[in-house]
């Protein structure tokens, strides 16, 4: 595109704060934190770096508004039918926060960044909202609903970013590697554990080999969810 016509475009083109967060969020999903800069964000939409500015802010502004939409996004996904169980609608949410991450690998590190930096924003407060109401149709006594709270937000963002990559790490394995190729490698360095001294790892080589992340995600609340029921 000549710089004449992206002028054009600039002068015709009304950009809304939601257009220009989409178009981040689409970096990021592309490149990770690295590729998102107010520059490259011009470029793609564009426009100049003051309409970006006006519209959300600066860099981490941007990083912090991608992190909502997408946590919102998720946060808005309903049960699909009425009368479900408590501990069906804390699955409910889990898992589209779970499959979120797993849409945008980059959310893992800004989701808990959020939830440290900003107590009262609306990633932090919504989670803890969506699943807090379930508590009392548990049975917890109020007197335990946020430590309650705080246990399943807990495992789910840890037992969540455990199966995503987090910028910054600088392990050797490869962004792109795939699942199998890793636990296929993982498991085969089990197996060559002497067994006499490691014989738990034996016994569940072939069960990590084989397992759904979705799935050991989905027990790890129906431990902590039983527990729940045990408080008082």
């Amino acid at each position: 595109m000549t710089a004449a016509a992206r002028r054009t475009r600039r002068r015709n083109q009304v950009l809304s704060r939601e257009q220009i967060i989409e178009a981040a969020i689409g970096l990021l999903d592309a490149g990770g934190e690295s590729v998102l800069t107010v520059r490259a964000l011009s470029e793609r939409l564009a426009t100049g770096s003051g309409a970006i500015s006006y519209h959300v802010g600066k860099r981490d502004d941007l990083l912090d508004a991608a992190t909502e939409m997408v946590v919102t996004g998720a946060l808005a996904t309903k049960s699909g039918r009425a009368g479900k169980a408590p501990e069906d609608e804390i699955r409910v949410v889990a898992l589209a926060l779970f499959d979120a991450i797993a849409e945008h690998r980059w959310l893992a590190t800004r989701l808990t960044l959020q939830i440290v930096r900003n107590p009262v924003g609306p990633v932090t407060v919504g989670i803890f909202e969506r699943i807090g109401r379930q508590l009392a149709a548990l049975g917890v006594p109020q007197a335990s609903w946020f430590d309650a709270a705080s246990t399943l937000v807990h495992y789910i963002l840890g037992a969540i970013s455990q199966n995503a990559r987090i910028e910054g790490d600088t392990s050797d394995v490869e962004p792109g590697a795939e699942r199998e190729e890793f636990l296929g490698t993982a498991s085969a360095a089990w197996r060559e554990l002497a067994p006499e001294d490691y014989p738990f790892m034996h016994a569940i080589v072939g069960q990590m080999a084989d397992h759904d992340d979705r799935e050991q995600f989905l027990t790890g609340i129906a431990i902590v969810l039983d527990g729940l029921t045990h408080l008082g």
